[in-house]
């Protein structure tokens, strides 16, 4: 009974609601159910999704370039974007001192695809062919100008630093399904474009001022995914876990002096790290794939760290019902020479973004697993820099972007969301980035009005004060 009254301190100290659920059944029905209230509320709540894989593309894909094609710019190329169309808009610095603003159709030419003709550019030939599998959302926007605190407010709902992360949220509300392994992986890739690589900080997938076991653990690119996961020599998984035993006793005397979280928190990650050393080996050894899979993916999939074995690793993980699996791919900052930069980093993407949706669709894995892919904001309709007949750039732009997701009763095939003929401005169904996470954690069968913790005397949320679920694009 200690172990149960002590969940139920837990529990409560947590200051975890959802709803009626998490008080309807009773915290004497939860414990006898083994579960936490959040977990009943899922339970209750007919979740669509189990997992989320996030492919965040770290630096702002050119929506113009890729999703949202506009030919009122190729019909009007190099003629200065109207004022009225700007309304006054914030500009960045490396734009503010220009003294004209070309318009700047694709060097891309589009094309229509799936049942319903939706438009997309040569550079992501593969990505084109989930028209009828995906939901393009061409309706998104930001306040951040700048890529650190759209980084920021994209992964955790503010722009400033120190707030719990999406995946630590989600980790922190459900839990795990998988002992083995953590709740919360992160994965990290480098751009094939020598531009700029913008730097991803751990704050994206820190914890905060959560529990410490909700941060996400980054699996390295090469070597052991996580550094020491292999006993130096001459220890034997006996004496280790002896070792872990007699640790765990020494924090638990200190937590019956101390009743701090954190060590219960430390105690917990001993007893993972110690379980990892057997599930990690096998997991990111991928012998054990037929050719068929690489066929699928790319030869970069056999490449530790490329983009392409990220998202087959993350298929893997998926399979091991890991709840938040998240990749970022950096390199996406197309100041200048959009056209030789993008093209290369849409090579690095395209095949194993359509391939990680086709191999899940195959496995019967997308119904309850949601695809996120975007980055923080979207680019200029307007050169940066010098327009020329074969070279451009283009600045940031968080008045609209394009992402897309899939699976995880997410509806597909459609187009959501609209800008106008310039590709400036939301014009039809905006979605906020509050609005995206909302959407993200209803499909796990949470409400993000109930997922709260308190600290230093408030209440904090992913959404904070705003998000609305956008449930157009949900079956």
């Amino acid at each position: 009974m200690h172990d149960a009254n002590r969940q139920l301190a837990n529990l409560l100290s947590r200051r975890l609601f959802f709803g009626q659920a998490g008080t309807a059944l009773g915290a004497a029905a939860l414990l006898s159910l083994g579960e936490s209230p959040a977990e009943a509320a899922v339970r209750n709540a007919a979740a669509k999704a189990k997992r989320v894989i996030y492919l965040c593309q770290s630096g702002a894909p050119s929506q113009h370039d890729l999703f949202d094609y506009k030919p009122l710019l190729s019909q009007r190329q190099g003629e200065e974007l109207p004022d009225s169309i700007r309304g006054g808009q914030r500009l960045t610095g490396m734009t503010a001192d220009q003294t004209t603003f070309p318009l700047t159709p694709s060097i891309f030419p589009f094309t229509q695809h799936g049942a319903r003709g939706a438009w997309f550019s040569s550079a992501v030939p593969q990505m084109a062919k989930l028209a009828d599998d995906a939901c393009f959302i061409h309706s998104m926007h930001t306040e951040a100008i700048n890529h650190d605190p759209a980084m920021t407010l994209l992964q955790t709902g503010t722009q400033q630093p120190g707030r719990p992360s999406l995946g630590a949220w989600v980790s922190y509300g459900l839990g795990s399904e998988n002992a083995d392994l953590p709740a919360f992986v992160v994965l990290i890739s480098r751009g094939s474009s020598p531009g700029n690589q913008q730097p991803l900080a751990d704050k994206l997938w820190s914890s905060a001022f959560l529990p410490a076991e909700h941060q996400g653990v980054k699996f390295r690119g090469s070597g052991d995914p996580i550094l020491y996961l292999g006993d130096p020599a001459g220890v034997s998984r006996q004496s280790r876990r002896q070792m872990i035993e007699a640790v765990a006793q020494l924090n638990r005397l200190e937590a019956k002096s101390i009743p701090d979280p954190e060590i219960e928190a430390r105690i917990a990650q001993y007893e993972l790290a110690y379980r990892m050393q057997a599930s990690a080996p096998e997991l990111v050894d991928f012998r054990d794939e037929p050719e068929a899979t690489f066929a699928l993916y790319g030869e970069d999939a056999r490449k530790p760290g490329t983009f392409a074995a990220n998202c087959l690793l993350a298929r893997r993980l998926a399979e091991r019902d890991v709840r938040f699996i998240q990749l970022y791919h950096r390199g996406w900052d197309q100041h200048l020479h959009l056209p030789r930069d993008l093209a290369r980093q849409c090579r690095d993407v395209d095949q194993a973004s359509a391939a990680l949706v086709q191999d899940l669709k195959d496995r019967g894995l997308l119904e309850d697993t949601l695809v996120v892919w975007g980055g923080e904001f979207g680019r200029t309709a307007y050169c940066q820099g010098e327009l020329t007949a074969d070279d451009y750039g283009r600045d940031h732009h968080p008045r609209c972007f394009t992402i897309w997701m899939a699976g995880g009763g997410v509806r597909p095939g459609i187009q959501y969301g609209k800008t106008d003929e310039f590709g400036y401005n939301v014009v039809e169904n905006p979605v906020h980035i509050h609005d995206l996470n909302a959407t993200i954690l209803h499909q796990l069968g949470v409400n993000h009005l109930d997922l709260t913790y308190r600290y230093q005397g408030r209440d904090f949320r992913l959404t904070d004060i705003a998000g609305n679920v956008v449930s157009d694009i949900l079956q």
